[in-house]
């Protein structure tokens, strides 16, 4: 296999690191690295639920997600100013929420409501998946915060949650897809899966013509493989909390 313009080859990560605690204020917070991605990720505690959890005992997790004006080459405007939020953000986020219900126990929490921020500070591909990959540590810090105050019992998670990109580029199938790689991709994939190896999530869209279940399977196993990196990362930066 070849290389890639950043000398990666095919199958390799960008450079990745999540720094956990990055927010002073922030019940949890990290920041995502993942090559030229930036992201900074921050969980609120809030002691409210949805309407529909009322009296059951059980909490919510929700998401926001945002890239700040000049996250980009060219600026942005801000959603607020438009006066609506874009549809692509609204996807995001709710990707974002649904991943991280998938591995809560939502009775583990009591009735409050997790909310979790997630802020592209610099995107170059990848923003959905880095985001996931920083939220996950962000709240393992603001539910480990709820154990030690005796708010709760005991960690609510099942186990970890990550997301890759992978795509297929010029015919060659590439791993964890900068921006480049994503703007010429020919089909662009992202997954969600859990550190037990199951399947939360997969977005498969054909830019260019239809692909082949070979194809789909390809991608899907070289970004469960990616996956590896990032829980051994997000596992080092929890086991610092």
């Amino acid at each position: 296999m070849g290389t890639r313009s950043d000398g990666r080859a095919p199958d390799q990560l960008r450079s990745f690191r999540i720094t956990p605690g990055y927010l002073a204020y922030a019940e949890g917070s990290a920041l995502v690295e993942s090559g030229n991605t930036r992201v900074i990720c921050a969980v609120s505690v809030e002691e409210r639920i949805p309407p529909f959890l009322r009296g059951t005992g059980k909490g919510w997790i929700s998401a926001e997600y945002g890239m700040l004006p000049r996250a980009t080459a060219t600026r942005t405007p801000r959603e607020a100013a438009q006066g609506r939020e874009r549809g692509r953000s609204h996807e995001i986020q709710r990707l974002i929420g649904r991943a991280l219900r998938a591995i809560v126990r939502l009775d583990g929490l009591g009735e409050r409501t997790l909310l979790v921020d997630c802020d592209v500070l610099q995107a170059d591909g990848g923003t959905r998946v880095a985001a996931i990959n920083g939220a996950y540590v962000a709240l393992y810090q603001a539910a480990l915060g709820l154990v030690r105050q005796k708010l709760v019992r005991e960690l609510p998670f099942r186990c970890a949650v990550a997301g890759m990109s992978a795509g297929l580029v010029g015919g060659q199938p590439l791993l964890d897809l900068c921006y480049e790689e994503d703007s010429r991709a020919e089909l662009d994939l992202n997954l969600v899966a859990t550190d037990k190896g199951e399947l939360v999530e997969v977005q498969g869209t054909a830019e260019a013509h239809p692909f082949s279940r070979g194809t789909y399977d390809l991608l899907l196993d070289m970004g469960l493989r990616g996956l590896g990196p990032v829980f051994a990362e997000q596992q080092r930066a929890i086991a610092s909390l």
